[in-house]
């Protein structure tokens, strides 16, 4: 390949490992060692990509064949200087990627050759070891850039100098960065849109005002804290991340946006109108003191009144998992008519309350699981509660029952999850009709329910009477099947999974053949020490029978319906025989079956543990004579001892043959002459 050179040297050439991918005006380099520009390419490409190689330098005569060049990606070389005049050739590039490169060591000239790039949308500086002066320099003179990468570097702190003349910036990725102070620096970019401060070290955020920003993402910092400045402009912001942070308070948000998404996961942050203790702080203030300079300036906020003042009509996303939420302020939710997916799991919530004044009317999605809930209510008389709702997911709490009716009021629920609550099903056989039960009869709607680990004890009658569930999770209840699956007959024609693992299931009896739609059953955690045989004639696709106690499977599970449809079968952790692994190389055979666990299948033989896979010849020939028919083996064992004994008798009948003669004739007294 021709190599071009900078500074004296117009081309060199250097062999290459391998040569470059042309599809259409578009050469592809990456990975091919090159040290630098090839320079016997295509003189109208118009994209080249040399990622992945070990070019150091770019120099002034290393692009003047590519003079139609529009984007330019060098990500990943060891890329140290771009000679001043390195582009001059190719004043259309608009898109140029250096990242993962050693730009911090010259800098000042690769800000020189930068300069003369009067098209550059998109530049891409992320990964090379520079500061904040660094930054200044390189972009200093990059007017048309309407993009900006300088991701992973060791920024500390931005002023209003870094980014003076990007006056066209739309778009600012400053994550992974050691950023722990910003002053001012973004007053002058009057239309970036997209501010990405991710990973740093922010402390808070005060004196917000970006109104024509659209997305900012200040995820993983250490803000305690967010206050947007007190006015009525209309600010753009469409979407706020300030996830895995150490808030305290709900921020303070601008009184008119157009916000649709908050996301607050994973914060310290805390209502404190009513204390777990019943304790009230409705009136209690919080004072800011914010240092400017030398300006001092305290603000003073009640804790429930920079709720209201922020409009949150437009709010769609609300994700608050991950907190010390112990309740949520009056008319909190009434803020939101919009509000269609709702996240509180992983809080300290004790109750939770649906009523008339929070109708949340649009949403679709409610999580509310890993809380300490032991209540959920809903106003008696309400009409239309939740008439959105499509997945609700309680799990992980202390519920024992359900407000009656609840479901009647949402109408297009489709996914429940009850899992790790202590609830019963009603109708409960044997019991008492005034125990707390959990009723879904009728939800007509309801296609997945999971009630996993709720200590289920001896399901029967008809619960999920009325109801289509295609998916049904009934693991880690250890009680809850007994006797037959009669109380799965309302589903017989809709049930698609279910999940029976961990059930104490032990009986090969339990008749599964009345769910013909069935095509994914787990039966693992168990206790089945042979196959089901009502299993032989479902069309299953996927079967978990991993921690049970099969010796062996049917010989001919690979030539019965369920085995010429499986395509995924889970056996590992059961205790095979190695001498019975007939039914195993029958399943190896079988045309388009999977078993994902197949390295981790072992089988016993004496007390040695191995694959079935890779039996030793010893091991084979001892399985050999303990499954050989028996009849034929006592033959073998038989034959050489009658041989020996009928051997045996001719040799003495022919030694004492004249004697026993003479015996004989003497008792019997009869003379014949020999």
């Amino acid at each position: 390949l021709a190599v071009g050179w900078g500074s004296g040297m117009d081309a060199a050439w250097a062999p290459s490992p391998g040569g470059c991918e042309l599809v259409q005006s578009i050469m592809d380099c990456t990975g091919r060692w090159l040290s630098s520009i090839p320079g016997n390419l295509r003189g109208d490409t118009k994209e080249l990509f040399l990622d992945d190689n070990t070019i150091q330098v770019l120099g002034n005569a290393s692009l003047l064949l590519y003079p139609q060049l529009w984007h330019l990606s060098l990500t990943r070389n060891r890329l140290e200087l771009i000679e001043p005049g390195a582009f001059l050739s190719s004043q259309g590039l608009q898109v140029l990627s250096l990242t993962d490169n050693l730009l911090f060591t010259n800098y000042s000239l690769t800000a020189a050759a930068l300069s003369a790039l009067p098209a550059l949308r998109t530049l891409d500086l992320a990964g090379n070891q520079l500061t904040e002066d660094m930054v200044s320099v390189l972009v200093s003179n990059l007017s048309s850039l309407e993009s900006l990468s300088v991701a992973r570097n060791i920024i500390m702190r931005l002023d209003l100098t870094i980014f003076t003349n990007l006056t066209q910036l739309l778009e600012l990725n400053l994550e992974k960065n050691y950023i722990f102070e910003i002053d001012n620096a973004f007053e002058g970019l009057q239309r970036l849109q997209r501010l990405n401060i991710a990973y740093n070290y922010l402390p808070c955020l005060v004196g917000f005002g970006l109104t024509q920003l659209r997305v900012l993402n200040v995820s993983n910092n250490i803000i305690e804290w967010f206050l947007t400045l007190e006015n009525d402009d209309l600010f753009e912001l469409e979407v706020l991340d300030l996830s895995h942070n150490r808030l305290l308070f709900f921020p303070v948000l601008p009184r008119h946006s157009k916000l649709h998404s908050l996301l607050l996961q994973d914060n310290r942050m805390s209502f404190y109108q009513r204390l777990p203790n019943g304790t009230s702080l409705a009136n209690v203030t919080v004072q800011f003191l914010i240092i400017d300079g030398n300006a001092t300036n305290i603000t003073t906020v009640r804790i429930w009144d920079e709720l209201c003042h922020s409009n949150l009509s437009s709010l769609r996303l609300l994700d608050m998992s991950q907190n010390q939420v112990w309740g949520l302020p009056d008319d909190f939710l009434a803020q939101m008519p919009s509000l269609t997916h709702l996240k509180l799991n992983q809080n300290c919530l004790e109750a939770f309350y649906l009523s008339e004044e929070d109708p949340l009317a649009m949403l679709t999605e409610l999580d509310l699981s890993q809380n300490q809930l032991v209540e959920l209510g809903v106003k008696v008389g309400v009409g239309d509660i939740l008439p959105n709702l499509q997945l609700f997911n309680l799990s992980t709490n202390k519920l024992q029952a359900l407000p009656p009716g609840i479901f009647t009021r949402t109408r297009k629920i489709t996914t429940l999850d009850l899992s790790r609550n202590r609830v019963d099903l009603c109708p409960q056989p044997d019991k008492a009709e005034s125990l707390p039960c959990v009723d879904i009869r009728g939800v007509e709607t309801l296609t997945h329910l999971s009630l996993a680990g709720c200590g289920l004890q001896g399901l029967g009658g008809r619960p999920f009477q009325g109801t289509s569930l295609m998916h049904l999770d009934l693991s880690d209840n250890c009680q809850a099947l007994s006797g037959d699956l009669e109380w799965l007959q309302d589903l017989v024609l809709t049930l698609q999974v279910l999940s029976l693992r961990n059930t104490s299931l032990s009986s090969t009896a339990v008749d599964f053949s009345a769910l013909k739609g069935l095509v994914r059953l787990d039966l693992s955690g168990n206790s089945l020490a042979a196959l089901p045989s009502s299993l032989g004639s479902l069309r299953l696709r996927s079967l978990d029978l991993r921690d049970n106690c099969l010796p062996a499977l049917p010989p001919d599970v690979a030539r019965v319906p369920l085995g010429t449809s499986l395509r995924e079968l889970y056996l590992s952790r059961n205790p095979y025989n190695c001498c019975t692994l007939g039914w195993w190389d029958a399943l190896q055979q079988a045309e388009g079956l999977r078993v994902p666990d197949g390295p981790e299948v072992t089988c016993s033989h004496g007390s040695r543990v191995l694959s079935p896979g890779a039996l030793p010849e010893p091991v084979l020939r001892s399985c050999r004579w303990q499954t050989a028919d028996l009849a034929l083996l006592y033959l073998v064992l038989a034959l050489p001892t009658c041989l020996t004994l009928l051997v045996a008798f001719v040799v003495i009948f022919l030694t004492f043959k004249e004697k026993l003669l003479k015996m004989v004739k003497s008792r019997c007294g009869v003379s014949s002459p020999y």
